[in-house]
């Protein structure tokens, strides 16, 4: 019995390629709207190319055995997990490049043993002895609302996924809040879209081998003696996205800052106004807190010091407020109205769009994997860093 059961254990790894189906569908991603979106107008006067940052992006994913491509007008990544390879081509300069997933890896422990060494010869702050390091609470939650509507001709049902980020100065008081709100629209199993969530599983294992060399360093027992917080909202955040249910066909995502650690709305509950974000003058308004909040930048960057991730920090006091702010220095928005869609204390950096289409479990063409003709190998960024 052991023998046959090893047999077929055996079996069941070395099954070939041959015994996975294909399956494609279309993707478009588009940045609609939030302060980043009313920046990107105004600059879109004086570039092109910050004016094309609102257009959609339209892909293809293609999923054939153990290879995934991603295709868009301007790019191609060809994923290969039997020769454990990463393959980019440039359409417009009819190059491509090859990483191997060693290469990853050999390039990410080099960056932790050389993060390692730049903090080492750094002097330490002069405040590390007496200055706590900022308490972090994380927050996530997963609502199913009950809604259902159709999308791309698929019966969906809503569910929303809240998640908030609140760093403390213990000294100060003073507080930072992120926020990222993600409103989808999940479709039952659509027939063949498993061998998506199999070959990212699969993806998934081998890339486990890659990150293992540089986890250890950042998961350093002084992050996890510094912020529990950190690690016991990622366990909530595993519970919660297990009330997940089908295939997200449809996301509108929101990420900005909150002042009391409130989460954002979700576009079902707040759309964004036509203005898409602040005016000139609070931009200004914002750039101002920025410099007056400069402390709680620094307290940050002690505590990226503390937890042994050099480089974090720097910045700009994005999203931190006194703990008790002069009610008299705090902009009233225009008429009354929340900006960007959001609660008055609150703001949307920028809101983006995912719609998937075109389903198919059609045989797709081996030649999509392939480089074409004629186009140059160059090095890959990891080659680079390593010349």
């Amino acid at each position: 019995m052991r023998i046959r059961t090893t047999l077929v254990l055996s079996l069941c790894v070395a099954l070939p390629s041959w015994s996975f189906a294909d399956f494609r569908y279309d993707e478009s991603t588009k940045i609609t709207g939030g302060s980043l979106v009313s920046m990107m107008k105004f600059a879109g006067a004086f570039s092109k190319q910050a004016h094309q940052i609102t257009d959609p992006v339209n892909s293809t994913i293609l999923v054939k055995g153990n290879r995934m491509a991603h295709i868009n007008q301007d790019s191609t990544e060809i994923i290969d997990l039997d020769q454990e390879t990463i393959t980019k081509i440039d359409p417009v300069k009819k190059q491509y490049s090859v990483v191997t997933f060693q290469e990853m890896k050999a390039a990410m422990e080099e960056a932790v043993r050389k993060a390692q060494a730049q903090q080492k010869q750094a002097p330490p702050p002069p405040t590390t002895s007496t200055t706590p390091p900022p308490e972090m609470k994380f927050k996530v939650s997963v609502t199913n609302t009950g809604a259902k509507k159709q999308v791309a001709g698929l019966d969906a049902s809503e569910s929303i996924l809240k998640m908030t980020m609140e760093a403390k100065d213990q000294k100060s008081g003073q507080t930072g809040n992120m926020a990222m709100t993600n409103d989808m629209w999940m479709a039952p199993e659509i027939p063949g879209y498993s061998e998506v969530r199999d070959f990212n599983a699969r993806m998934a294992v081998k890339m486990s081998t890659v990150y293992s060399g540089a986890m250890p360093s950042l998961m350093s027992p002084q992050m996890l003696n510094l912020q529990p917080g950190m690690f016991s909202g990622m366990a909530d955040m595993a519970k919660e996205m297990s009330k997940l249910k089908g295939v997200p066909v449809s996301q509108i995502m929101r990420m900005g800052t909150t002042a009391d650690g409130s989460p954002l709305p979700a576009a079902s509950e707040a759309p964004l106004p036509p203005s898409n974000g602040p005016n000139a003058g609070a931009i200004a308004d914002q750039a101002a807190g920025n410099a007056a909040n400069s402390a709680t930048d620094s307290a940050a960057s002690n505590a990226a010091s503390h937890v042994g991730l050099p480089g974090i920090g720097n910045l700009g006091g994005f999203g931190f407020h006194k703990k008790k702010p002069d009610a008299a220095a705090q902009p009233a928005p225009a008429s009354g109205a929340p900006p960007n869609g959001a609660p008055p204390n609150a703001a949307v950096l920028m809101e983006s769009s995912v719609e998937m289409t075109g389903f198919s479990s059609a045989p797709v063409d081996a030649t999509r994997f392939e480089v074409p003709a004629g186009y140059t190998k160059v090095a890959s960024e990891y080659q680079k860093s390593h010349q």
